[in-house]
């Protein structure tokens, strides 16, 4: 699956646990997740020569924190939950 233009599609991940060993309260697992796996990218926004794309900075397999509740659609395929949002939307990398 392509997206388009500086799009991607990210599976969410729950996190009980972060990775230093730190267990999460019941409160924050009761929230969405923030975390998640990049599953597809598109090919970078158009520039306004209309010729060149900008590079995109993450590929298939990043795992990414995101502002969850906020932005993005989640849609469902499948029977599995997806997010898909702008890569401008993500914050961080891991």
């Amino acid at each position: 699956m392509l997206m388009l233009d500086n799009r991607v599609l990210i599976r969410p991940i729950e996190r009980t646990k972060t990775s230093g060993g730190i267990y999460l309260p019941d409160k924050r697992q009761r929230e969405p997740t923030e975390h998640g796996i990049v599953v597809s990218v598109g090919l970078g926004k158009l520039l306004k020569d209309g010729k060149t794309r900008s590079p995109m900075q993450l590929k298939p397999g990043d795992e990414v924190v995101m502002h969850y509740k906020h932005v993005g659609v989640e849609v469902k395929i499948a029977d599995v939950k997806y997010r898909i949002m702008r890569e401008t939307d993500v914050l961080v990398k891991v």
